[in-house]
Parts: C-alpha cells; sequence; structure tokens
C-alpha cells in the first residue's frame, strides 16, 4: 500500500507516524511545502518573543529524524499543486527549482491547515507588515525585531494569535496596540468574562482598539507606517502584524472536486473520508460535528487535528476508529494570566437554540491561608431544565489548567451542573480548596437549579431598570461601597440586613449585589424568607466594574467574600 500525505504539520505528521505503526511494509510519502516538518505551530510567538530561544527547539521532527525512526519519506519544500482523483495521482511542485512531477497513490491523506485571512487593507504588502504561520514567518519576525528593534507595533486581530503576538512583542520592547473589529477580544469567551481579559492587557501596558478596523497602512519616510483607523484615528507604528483570523486551505481540495462545507472546509466522515474514493483529511481544514451542538463546526486546533490523524491511519490500515467530533477546549497564556474555554460560551448556546443558563463564580486558586492565592473566574453555562453541561470559561492564573481540563471531561461525559458538586477532587492547601472552584460552580449552579435563589445577569441590568419597582441593594461593607458601586444602590451591609429589613421597601423588587456574589447570595436567602422578591446580581460588582469601566482585581478572598486586604 501506498500512502501520500499532504500536509507535515499536527495531523499529517501524526497520521504518518501511526500507519508506520500499523503498516510496516507500506510505503508512505509526505509532502510538505515548508522548509519544516512536525514543528511546533503552537509555539511560534514564544520564538519571536524570546522564551523559546532556539529556532531547532520547535522541530520535533526532521526529514532526516522522520526517515531514520519510521522509514517515512518526507519532501519539503514541495507542493502538491492538483490531484487527480480518477487516476489516483497528485501533481507536486520543487520548490527550490520550480520543477514537476506526478506522484501515484493507494490512500491520500489531505492536511492542509490553514491559511491566514489578509484583510484588504491597501498597503498590507509592506515589508513592515507580516502574518504569522509556519516556521519561516517566525524567524523573519524576530531577525526583524532583532535587527531594526521596532518601538511601536500594530497588531490586528484579537484573536489567539493576536493576543500571543501582543504578549510577545511587548516582551521584546514594543508598545502595542491591539485592532479589533468586533466589540471584544477572544470570541469563545463571553463578553463579561472578555472584559476581564481587557482590563488585565491594559494594566500590561497594551492599548486596546475595539469595534475598530484598520483603513490602511501608509509608509511613511522614516521607514515606519502608519495604521489609519476608520474612525480616523492615525497609529504609527514600526512593525504591523495581521492576525484577523484564519481561514481553511482547501484550494486543492476545492479543485479536486471535493465536498465542501462550513467556510468552505472539507467534508469529511465519521472516519474522515472525504467524498472522494480513498482521499481522506485531518485537521484545520476539516468540517466536523461539535460535540455540544451535533453540528458541523469549524474548530483549528492542535488537539483535535492529531486525533484526527490517527483516526484516518487507523481506518487507512482497516481498523475502525471513527471522530466523534470535538467541544473546542482551549487555553491561552497572557503575561502571567491563563484564559480557557470549552464548548459552548452563553451566547452560542442560546444561538444554538438551547434554553440556558450560567452561573459565575470567583474562587480562591488554592486555600487562602496557604501563601499565593489568586482568584481565578468561572463562568458555567448548562442547561435550564436537565442542568447539562454546555460549556464553561476560566480567567485567572494559577490553577485554569486543571479546572478547565476537569469540566471539558465532565462535558464529554454528559455531566451535569449536580453530578460537578459530587467530583472528588484532590485537594491540599497549596493546590486547592476543600470545595473546589468546579465544585463551587456546581453548588451555584445547584441551587439556581432548585430555585432557592433568582439570577440577573449583568447584560439583563438595563432591562431590570426599566421594571417596575426595581430597586439596587449593596450587601458590602460601606468601604467597599465607597470605594465604588452600581448607580442607584442602597447600601446595607450583609452582616446589619436582618436588623435594618424595614428600611426595604416590600413592594419594590432587589437586585442584590456584592463583591462576587456569594455575600449577596445569603442576603438573597434571607430576603426571600421574608417575603422579599429579589434576584442576586451574578459576579458581584467584581464583574460590574470588569464590564463597565475595565477595572479587575484577582486579589483573593476570605470564604466570606471580603478582600484579605480590606
Amino acid at each position: 500500500m501506498k500512502v501520500v500525505i499532504i500536509g507535515g504539520v499536527a495531523g499529517g505528521a501524526t497520521a504518518a507516524a501511526r500507519l508506520r505503526r500499523l503498516d510496516e511494509s507500506a510505503e508512505i510519502i509526505v509532502i510538505e511545502r515548508s522548509g519544516y516538518v512536525s514543528y511546533a505551530n503552537c509555539g511560534l510567538p514564544y520564538y519571536i518573543g524570546g522564551e523559546i530561544r532556539t529556532q531547532d527547539a520547535l522541530t520535533l521532527q526532521t526529514p532526516q529524524s522522520f526517515f531514520r525512526r519510521f522509514a517515512i519519506d518526507v519532501r519539503v519544500r514541495q507542493e502538491a499543486i492538483s490531484i487527480d482523483p480518477d487516476g489516483k495521482t497528485v501533481t507536486v511542485k520543487r520548490l527550490e527549482d520550480g520543477s514537476f512531477y506526478v506522484e501515484s497513490y493507494d490512500k491520500l491523506l489531505l492536511s492542509p491547515g490553514a491559511a491566514p485571512l489578509i484583510p484588504p487593507i491597501p498597503g498590507a504588502a509592506h515589508p513592515r507588515v507580516f502574518t504569522l504561520r509556519a516556521v519561516e514567518d517566525a524567524v523573519r519576525i524576530r531577525a526583524f525585531v532583532a535587527q531594526e528593534r521596532p518601538r511601536r507595533a500594530v497588531v490586528v486581530g484579537g484573536g489567539f494569535i493576536g493576543l500571543e503576538m501582543a504578549e510577545n512583542l511587548t516582551r521584546a520592547g514594543c508598545a502595542v496596540t491591539l485592532v479589533e473589529r468586533l466589540p471584544q477580544l477572544l470570541t469563545p469567551l463571553d463578553a463579561d468574562m472578555a472584559s476581564f481579559v481587557h482590563a488585565y492587557l491594559q494594566e500590561q501596558g497594551v492599548e486596546l482598539r475595539l469595534s475598530a478596523a484598520v483603513a490602511r497602512l501608509d509608509p511613511q519616510p522614516g521607514g515606519g507606517l502608519t495604521a489609519l483607523l476608520e474612525s480616523g484615528e492615525a497609529l504609527p507604528a514600526d512593525l504591523v502584524l495581521l492576525a484577523a483570523g484564519v481561514r481553511p486551505d482547501t484550494a486543492l481540495a476545492q479543485k479536486a472536486g471535493l465536498a465542501l462545507g462550513e467556510r468552505g472546509a472539507i467534508v469529511v466522515d465519521a472516519h474522515m473520508r472525504t467524498s472522494a474514493p480513498d482521499i481522506y483529511a485531518v485537521g484545520d481544514a476539516v468540517q466536523i460535528r461539535h460535540i455540544v451542538t451535533g453540528r458541523p463546526a469549524l474548530i483549528s486546533l492542535a488537539g483535535p487535528a492529531n486525533r484526527q490523524g490517527r483516526i484516518a491511519a487507523d481506518h487507512i490500515c482497516g481498523r475502525e476508529s471513527a471522530y466523534a467530533g470535538a467541544q473546542g477546549s482551549s487555553i491561552l497564556k497572557l503575561f502571567d494570566m491563563t484564559v480557557a474555554s470549552t464548548g459552548l460560551n452563553q451566547t452560542a448556546a442560546a444561538a444554538a437554540g438551547f434554553a440556558c443558563d450560567a452561573v459565575v463564580t470567583d474562587s480562591p486558586s488554592h486555600a487562602t491561608y496557604y501563601p499565593g492565592a489568586r482568584n481565578l473566574t468561572l463562568k458555567l453555562v448548562f442547561e435550564k431544565e436537565s442542568g447539562r453541561v454546555l460549556g464553561a470559561q476560566i480567567v485567572g492564573f494559577e490553577g485554569v489548567d486543571k479546572r478547565i481540563d476537569v469540566l471539558a471531561t465532565a462535558l464529554r461525559a454528559g455531566m451535569t451542573a449536580r453530578d460537578l458538586t459530587e467530583l472528588d477532587l484532590a485537594y491540599a492547601p497549596p493546590f486547592s480548596s476543600a470545595k473546589d472552584p468546579v465544585n463551587m460552580a456546581g453548588y451555584v449552579a445547584e441551587n439556581v437549579l432548585d430555585g432557592l435563589v433568582r439570577q440577573l445577569h449583568w447584560h439583563e441590568l438595563e432591562k431590570f431598570r426599566e421594571t417596575p419597582g426595581a430597586a439596587f441593594l449593596d450587601v458590602r461593607t460601606e468601604g467597599e461601597f465607597q470605594r465604588g458601586h452600581i448607580p442607584g444602590a442602597v447600601n446595607i451591609p450583609l452582616d446589619a440586613l436582618r436588623g435594618r429589613l424595614q428600611e426595604l421597601d416590600p413592594q419594590a423588587v432587589y437586585c442584590v449585589n456584592c463583591h462576587s456574589g456569594l455575600r449577596s447570595y445569603i442576603a438573597c436567602r434571607i430576603l426571600a424568607q421574608r417575603g422579599f422578591s429579589c434576584y442576586n446580581f451574578s459576579g458581584g460588582y467584581r464583574l460590574f466594574a470588569a464590564v463597565e469601566q475595565d477595572r479587575a482585581s484577582f486579589d483573593p478572598t476570605h470564604a466570606c467574600g471580603l478582600p484579605l486586604r480590606d
């Protein structure tokens, strides 16, 4: 059996190695248009920023090491330019000399990945304008930074690559302005959770221009550029990085007549077979099934690509492996912050037709009496009736990674918010609390599901103000209240509430808030059992300040919700 693989990164490299382990006699050829194979694509921004010091560290395998270990013929700097599905051949161009040859196959696997979206911006062809996809791009940007020492950079796009590059260009000495067309960064997050990222980024010196777009890039006499925004604002730049997103690189598949679906991605079945006999496809270029919605989706992440490569190799070798789909679990390092998500956010869940709700909790990463604890903010999205976990988002510092992995596993297993309260998670003071943040999210969601408390989310605030009898009650301490509060709120500290109930209007409907939602929940239980109508403001004043004022605190809190240094 002769297998030709087009694309030697992630899914393609995994498929090649798996094929060899399953079939020692197969002839396996990998065609890769870059000069590298099996490289750490996700590590490229950190090479530019100097955190990864050597170029060699990015390369997991070389053509030579692949051949020595797996007897696989890896051909770099060669590009497949056409496929003949009927004749079962691929036409290949040698990029070094421009010559062509035709390679036959018994099975063909496509792993072309995704290409950067290049916005139609006049001036984008300037030599100081870069995109980041392959090792060669990273080498070119790092050399430019080392030689030209740019002082000002404009990053266009607020997704993963844009944010990672904003961090690493800042570390390299640039003053960075990030321009994003949408009103928020990181669309896997809901807007309320993204607001914590906005506040933190600005603390790190990154300037944000949200709901903004670059109209053109004008060269300047001194060699730099001016990024002119549609608003008319001019941003001086010595370097511009375009990171406006990616698209499936499927021109080759389209030309071969393969069926395409979501955003031009290659349609595959559960075995990663395309619409053409004996042609498989994996990775960022394929349309897969979303685990939560059951609908076609495009999820450009390394984990799914590697699993798909393994499944395609299995099926080529006669094994009945099948790919169930993905849920889009992701994580991002942003300076010292960690941002992670899995499944659907609340906006996407509602758009998909789910009757859903969400809870926002703030928990210390480990026991607060053990030094070094910092808050992490967790948003859990769940079905209203069943309580089934639909997704989760976490923003924080220490311990975010292990919590999102627990929640990703819970989602995959079809668990409910109630099930989260039963998880027996490892505890010791340096690592967690006896009630882990995942357990706490389950407890809060369970209270909502059981009707022990009604919630009000930040995006419902203005509509609530129009409700007849609407009133706002802040149960934080007087000092906390004086430092900032929701407009119109009356302050009665929680510990004084039972003795001051006569100050409240029994005909009013109260939105009750504290710092994070814990004290206000206790207040709501007091009020509800005394006949008052009330809602707990989800996420508390801390979330309100992040959304409305770009202010966020990640200091740990006591179990009562009071700041340690209040």
